[in-house]
């Protein structure tokens, strides 16, 4: 069954750093290699139910949130199916999630989807990297066949209104990255850290911009540990550092003072009785541990050692909010340009709407040209001289291209003055004179 496109709306479905905690935001995490089958079976279980259909879904899932944007013919009915299809994804109890979950239907989804990718709704305000998570959801999306003509167009527009904030305001100008954050975090423990020992674990985009920033402090040491011992050794090349095999994790710990983890492990891989025995055998020198990754790469029960600070995304996004204060002109000026071309979206959605009655007035033009074309043609294979034969094709065209509009007026005649002054000055626009 074809659904038109005048019939669907945008609705999201998400939760992030504002409205849900660590530990929940952890178990609703989607790999990217999650993301296909996720929407295929999201589409099926939509398109089953009597009270929904959706034709369009997209899944953005990062480090602070998990956003489900989806095209759909019923926004109120989708926002519960939504919610109960991640619930059964992840296995968590539907009630937690609604409780830490927001529904956004039709214009607040296009809202909050450009306050996104510009930075705005970010643990930091002005991040720059959730705009190229968003393109890799839009690709994946895309490769899963969820994306059509009205998410296809969200996404475009998201793109382009992220590249006009950044270009236009000093949203990012004053931005305090997550890594730089880490570093001032073991820097109040440690202070100088040029005679620390410093181990990256993982060796990902946001483990090579911490290490960046841990590396322009000129540490004793750098170490990176990745489970391929390759990758370790090509980043712990360009920092001048040493490369081992995660697996040699638990008897090198103890030689390092402060342990920065970010990986795609759905497990942690950093338990409390690692830790533990380091810190015995460090004698209870200091340990600042950082857990960049979602879902943790440590386990919450370490922050309970004595000698060892163990700081989450969210601690770290206590301390990035400093300054923000600074930036609210940069953020005013932004969402200034968000709400335009919101009303942009908004404007090309109505144009839209009218697609399907255009498509209809087209048919039925068509049909009556062709049977009065088939008429004329009927005339002339009698012989009928042809200008009277174009005589009555036209007057027949006329009179039945006017028949409806005509009609409308002598309905208006006893309608209440109000309506009919309506119908004559809408008839009026229409069949003004072209100049």
């Amino acid at each position: 069954m074809t659904i038109e496109l005048a019939e669907m709306q945008l609705v999201a479905l998400g939760l992030n750093h504002q409205s849900a905690p660590l530990p929940l935001r952890e178990r609703v995490v989607f790999g990217p290699e999650e993301v296909g089958g996720a929407i295929a079976r999201l589409r099926e279980r939509l398109s089953s139910r009597q009270t929904s259909a959706l034709s369009e879904a997209a899944i953005v899932s990062t480090c602070n949130r998990t956003e489900l944007y989806c095209a759909v013919d019923q926004p109120r009915e989708a926002g519960a199916a939504l919610a109960e299809f991640v619930a059964q994804e992840k296995g968590v109890d539907p009630n937690d999630l609604r409780r830490a979950a927001y529904v956004l239907p039709h214009t607040e989804a296009v809202r909050h989807a450009f306050r996104v990718a510009s930075g705005l709704d970010s643990m930091v305000i002005g991040e720059p990297q959730i705009l190229g998570q968003m393109k890799e959801a839009e690709r994946l999306a895309r490769q899963a066949g969820g994306l059509g003509l009205l998410l296809n167009h969200l996404f475009q527009r998201t793109f382009s209104v992220a590249k006009e904030v950044r270009s236009s305001t000093d949203i990012g100008a004053h931005s305090v990255s997550m890594a730089a954050a880490a570093v001032r975090m073991s820097e109040r423990i440690f202070g100088q850290l040029d005679q620390s020992h410093i181990l990256f674990v993982g060796a990902g985009e946001m483990i090579e911009l911490s290490a960046t920033h841990f590396a322009a402090r000129h540490p004793k040491s750098i170490t990176v540990a990745n489970r391929t011992l390759d990758r370790a050794h090509t980043l712990a090349t360009r920092l001048h550092g040493q490369s081992i095999r995660l697996s040699d994790l638990p008897d090198a710990l103890v030689r390092f003072d402060v342990v920065v983890s970010c990986t795609a492990s759905s497990l942690p891989i950093i338990g409390l009785g690692m830790v533990e025995r380091a810190v015995r055998a460090r004698r209870h020198r200091p340990i600042v541990v950082i857990d960049l990754a979602i879902p943790r790469d440590v386990e919450p029960e370490v922050a309970r050692l004595q000698d060892v600070y163990l700081y989450t995304l969210d601690d770290l996004g206590h301390i990035v909010q400093v300054g923000t204060a600074s930036r609210q002109a940069a953020v005013a000026q932004a969402e200034a340009i968000i709400e335009s071309r919101v009303r942009d979206f908004e404007a090309w959605l109505s144009s839209r709407a009218t697609v399907p009655l255009i498509r209809e007035l087209r048919n039925r033009a068509d049909d009556l040209r062709n049977r009065e074309l088939e008429r004329a043609r009927r005339l002339l294979a009698r012989g009928t001289p042809p200008e009277a034969v174009l005589d009555q094709l036209s007057h027949a065209l006329t009179n039945k291209f006017l028949h409806a509009p005509i009609s409308l007026l002598n309905d208006a005649a006893s309608a209440p003055d109000e309506e009919r002054r309506k119908h004559i000055e809408l008839l009026a626009r229409f069949y003004q004179p072209n100049d």
